[in-house]
């Protein structure tokens, strides 16, 4: 009996617990709209048949348990696009699930990995202040300490600090964004006039010049990344955004005292030695395997080797020799900075058929490599159909001519069986007669003289 009773009883704390942690994320409907300006909003729009939504529903009850835990400001909710399409079509979603913090008027994307910390990183970074202020030495340094990239406004009221605060409300999606007094610096920091925008990180710190580096929007969105980084597909979309090219040294990381290693130290080395060549152009990192590089550029990539994409346009750059000193390194890259490096690839109409039919027959291989029943199922029947079909058509077009042919010849199958009947016919009507004239012949040819004359 005190079993049954502990099992009911945990069984009525689950299924309490499991309400709670859904209260916390709160199903949307159109009133929605009306509402969501008093506060601060997470919201995932899904379809309800979409896969990657279903996959996403456990990992967003964490988000709204944890931002409702930490006592966060923002509220966590979910809306089905397809029973909301005007609001969803308001709000911009054009795939699913999109995530987006909606903030006063601004409606902020989420475009980073759907996983709870990064989710829940995103939405305390964006639903905090645009620039927070670091007040003291102890404040700035534990900041950098805790951020690999820095970005800092450094100096009083000013026109860069309007333009920083814009910039900072735009790009706030991306990474923290501060400001600080001269007091506040560390010592080794010494700027030659103030007010300045800053960025820290590789180790060192760098000055935005707005007459060298342009615009500080397009600035700040190329210095957002550390100088020489690990690169994956989610990486590589993110650096196509900041217009630089990527230099990638593809290797085997378990591989990391043989000529991966070698290459690997060298891109390091140039990341960092030819900063100032080369770090308004290009970007600098690494990939664990070629896997995906060759489904990038639908080709064979050495490992190791060295690739420089143009994510804008799809192009791509190969050394013509293997790259084994900094020099032959350095070479490569400028003479892709120079236009003498043959390009590769691209988006013109040849490239993009042949992305088409590779696209599907990766996807033919992929299905039949992971399950080659429902490979066969899927294209095997549909290949089957199409095959009876065209040899009902082909057949049905033989039978035909044969058809027209005997007609020609007078010889089809239903004349020949009309004539043999007829002929049937007429044999049954002529053979009684035929036959007693045949009987009666022997018979007078058998008679006496005297019984013919009786006759």
């Amino acid at each position: 009996m005190a079993e049954v009773k502990a099992s009911f009883f945990c069984g009525v704390l689950t299924v309490f617990l499991s309400s709670a942690v859904l209260a916390v994320v709160e199903d949307l409907d159109d009133t929605f709209k009306d509402t969501r300006v008093d506060d601060i909003w997470l919201v995932d729009f899904y379809a309800p048949w979409c896969g990657y939504c279903k996959k996403l529903e456990p990992v967003w009850s964490d988000v709204g348990a944890e931002l409702k835990r930490s006592g966060s400001p923002v509220r966590v909710g979910k809306m089905d696009a397809t029973a909301y399409p005007g609001i969803a079509s308001e709000f911009g979603v054009r795939g699913y699930p999109t995530i987006k913090l909606l903030k006063g008027d601004l409606a902020y994307n989420y475009k980073g990995p759907r996983t709870k910390d990064d989710v829940i990183e995103f939405a305390n970074r964006v639903a905090g202040p645009t620039v927070r202020a670091l007040p003291s030495k102890q404040m700035f340094e534990h900041m950098m300490k805790r951020h690999d990239v820095l970005f800092v406004y450094i100096g009083g009221e000013s026109p860069l600090k309007e333009k920083y605060i814009d910039v900072a409300t735009e790009l706030v999606v991306y990474t923290y964004f501060f400001s600080a007094s001269e007091d506040a610096l560390p010592e080794s920091v010494a700027l030659p006039e103030l007010p300045a925008v800053v960025v820290f990180k590789d180790g060192a710190y760098f000055t935005y010049d707005e007459y060298e580096d342009g615009s500080l929007s397009s600035w700040v969105n190329k210095e957002r990344f550390q100088g020489y980084l690990q690169i994956d597909g989610f990486t590589l979309y993110e650096l196509g955004e900041t217009g630089k090219l990527v230099a990638i040294a593809v290797i085997d990381e378990k591989d990391p005292t043989g000529d991966s290693g070698r290459l690997k130290t060298l891109i390091q080395r140039v990341a960092r030695e030819y900063r100032e060549q080369f770090n308004r152009d290009f970007q600098f990192g690494h990939m664990d395997g070629n896997d995906y590089i060759n489904s990038l550029i639908m080709g064979e990539v050495a490992v190791p080797s060295v690739v420089i994409l143009n994510t804008s346009n799809e192009q791509y750059f190969l050394p013509s020799e293997p790259t084994e000193t900094m020099e032959q390194l350095v070479q490569f890259i400028n003479s892709v900075l120079n236009g003498s490096a043959q390009a590769c690839g691209g988006d013109g109409f040849v490239q993009r058929v042949k992305r088409v039919a590779f696209d599907a027959r990766s996807t033919v291989m992929s299905v039949f490599r992971s399950s080659p029943v429902l490979g066969c199922f899927l294209f095997g029947l549909p290949l089957g159909v199409i095959s009876l079909m065209c040899y009902g058509i082909c057949t049905a077009d033989d039978s035909a001519d044969d058809v027209e042919l005997l007609k020609k010849e007078g010889l089809t199958d239903e004349e020949e069986e009309e004539e043999e009947e007829e002929q049937r016919r007429a044999a049954e009507l002529e053979g009684p007669g035929g036959g007693e004239q045949e009987e009666e012949e022997p018979d007078t040819q058998d008679k006496a003289p005297e019984e013919k004359k009786r006759d």
